[in-house]
C-alpha cells in the first residue's frame, strides 16, 4: 500500500489542510485512517482531509509526503480520482442526480429479491428475457427462496440485505434488477452499507412498487438516478411495448424519449420543467419522517398505486400533503391506480386533494401494476405538458 499526503496548503475553516489518499485502494486508505482515529466525516470523495496540526503524526504512521499536484496524478493514474460532480453522495431535492453508464451485450447483471418470494416459472420466463438481450445474468442466493418465519419475504432481512451489497459491491456487475416487488424493502434498507455502495460507484438499478422504499434510499443516499420498471418476474408477462421500452431505456438511451406515447388527459392545464421523483404512493407516504425520503420540491412527482380503495388513496394523499411532501412540487404526472376505485373517483379525488397545488397535472400515464408498465428514470430532468399530454427527458436516462 502507497498512502499519500500532500503539504498542508489547503485553507477552510480558519484552518489550513493536507489530504491523505491511497493509490492502491479505498479500502486500505480508510484501515489506516481508522487506526489513527481519524473520523469517517473526513472522507471526501476520494481522500481524507487532515488539520495541519496531525500532518506529522500521519507521515509517521507511514504516509509518504509528496506535492498536491504529484497526489493528484497517481490517484488519476490508479483511477481511485472522483470529481464532486460523480461523486456518490446525498444532493438537494429537485437536484438532477447521477446516471449510470448504459448497458451492452456481454454485461454482468444481478437479480435479487430485497422484498418478497418469487414465482419461479415467472422468474426463469424473465432471466430468459434478460438472456436473449445478451445479458450475463447471476441469479443472488436467496432470490429462489422463502423465510421461514415470515412467508412473505423470500428471506430474512440480513440476507436479503447481503445479496445486494454482495451484487453491488462486485466490480463485474453493471446492473442489478429486482426480482418483483411486494412488502419488505423497508425492513432490510437500513442494514446496507451505504459507504460501501457509494464507492463500488454507479450502477443501474431497476424495479418498481415496494422497490419505491429502495429508489428513494438511493436517491437520498447515494444521489444516484434509479430506473422504475419491470421486476424480472413480471417482465414476461408485460406487454411487448414495456419490453422494448425498457431494453431501449436501458441499451441505446437518447434524450427526447417519452414516458407517455399516447397522450394523457389534462387534470390541470400547463407546463413545467424538473426532475422526476415517487413511485408508489403508499411507499412514499410510508417514508415519509425517515432519513431515505425524497419529497417532490423543485422536482415532477410521478405516482400510482394498486389496491387502495378511495378513502385510502385520500389518507395517502392528504399524509403526503400534510408533512410537506408536496411542497415545492412543480407537476404531477399519475400512472395506473389498479384495482382502487373506478378512474372517475380517483380523478375526484386527485382534483380534490391535489389541484389546490396549482401545477399542471396529467392523467393516464402508463406506468404501473398493470400489463404495460413503461419504465423511467428518477432524478432525471424531464418535461410535463399537460396541454399536450405528454412527458418527455430531456436527457438519456443512462449515460
Amino acid at each position: 500500500m502507497t498512502l499519500l499526503i500532500d503539504p498542508p496548503n489547503s485553507p477552510g475553516h480558519g484552518r489550513l489542510w493536507s489530504h491523505l489518499a491511497s493509490d492502491r485502494s479505498y479500502d486500505e486508505l480508510h484501515a489506516f485512517a481508522q487506526s489513527l482515529g481519524i473520523p469517517q466525516r473526513g472522507f471526501d470523495r476520494d481522500h481524507y482531509d487532515i488539520p495541519a496540526e496531525r500532518y506529522d503524526v500521519v507521515v509517521a504512521a507511514g504516509a509518504v509526503p509528496v506535492t498536491s499536484r504529484e497526489l493528484i496524478a497517481r490517484l488519476w493514474a490508479a483511477g481511485l480520482r472522483r470529481r464532486k460532480a460523480e461523486t456518490l453522495a446525498p444532493k438537494r431535492p429537485g437536484r438532477p442526480l447521477i446516471r449510470a453508464p448504459r448497458l451492452r451485450a456481454g454485461d454482468i447483471v444481478a437479480v435479487v429479491a430485497p422484498a418478497g418470494p418469487v414465482a419461479a416459472d415467472r422468474l426463469d420466463a424473465g432471466l430468459a428475457l434478460l438472456e436473449s438481450w445478451g445479458l450475463d445474468v447471476r441469479v443472488m442466493e436467496h432470490v429462489r427462496g422463502t423465510d421461514r418465519r415470515f412467508g412473505y419475504l423470500a428471506a430474512d432481512d440480513a440476507a436479503r440485505a447481503g445479496d445486494l451489497m454482495r451484487a453491488w459491491c462486485d466490480a463485474g456487475v453493471r446492473a442489478v434488477f429486482a426480482a418483483r416487488g411486494g412488502y419488505g424493502v423497508q425492513r432490510m434498507v437500513d442494514l446496507l452499507d451505504w459507504r460501501s455502495l457509494a464507492e463500488a460507484g454507479p450502477k443501474v438499478l431497476t424495479g418498481f412498487s415496494d422497490l419505491t422504499a429502495l429508489h428513494q434510499a438511493v436517491a437520498s443516499r447515494l444521489g444516484l438516478s434509479t430506473i422504475h420498471g419491470p421486476g424480472v418476474a413480471s417482465l414476461a408477462s408485460g406487454d411487448d411495448e414495456s419490453r422494448a421500452h425498457l431494453r431501449s431505456l436501458l441499451f441505446e438511451p437518447v434524450p427526447g424519449m417519452a414516458l407517455t406515447p399516447a397522450p394523457g388527459l389534462a387534470l390541470v392545464p400547463g407546463r413545467a420543467d424538473g426532475v422526476l421523483v415517487g413511485g408508489n404512493l403508499a411507499l412514499l407516504a410510508a417514508e415519509v419522517g425517515t432519513r431515505n425520503s425524497l419529497p417532490a420540491a423543485g422536482s415532477i412527482a410521478v405516482l400510482e398505486e394498486v389496491g387502495e380503495p378511495q378513502y385510502r388513496l385520500d389518507r395517502l394523499f392528504t399524509q403526503l400533503l400534510r408533512t410537506g411532501w408536496f411542497d415545492g412540487v412543480r407537476g404531477i404526472v399519475l400512472g395506473d391506480f389498479t384495482e382502487c376505485a373506478s378512474p372517475e373517483a380517483v380523478q375526484d379525488l386527485v382534483m380534490d386533494r391535489l389541484a389546490p397545488l396549482g401545477v399542471p397535472m396529467l392523467w393516464g400515464a402508463p406506468f404501473g401494476h398493470e400489463r404495460r408498465n413503461l419504465a423511467f428514470p428518477f432524478g432525471v430532468r424531464a418535461t410535463l405538458d399537460a396541454d399536450a399530454g405528454t412527458l418527455i427527458f430531456r436527457e438519456a436516462p443512462v449515460l
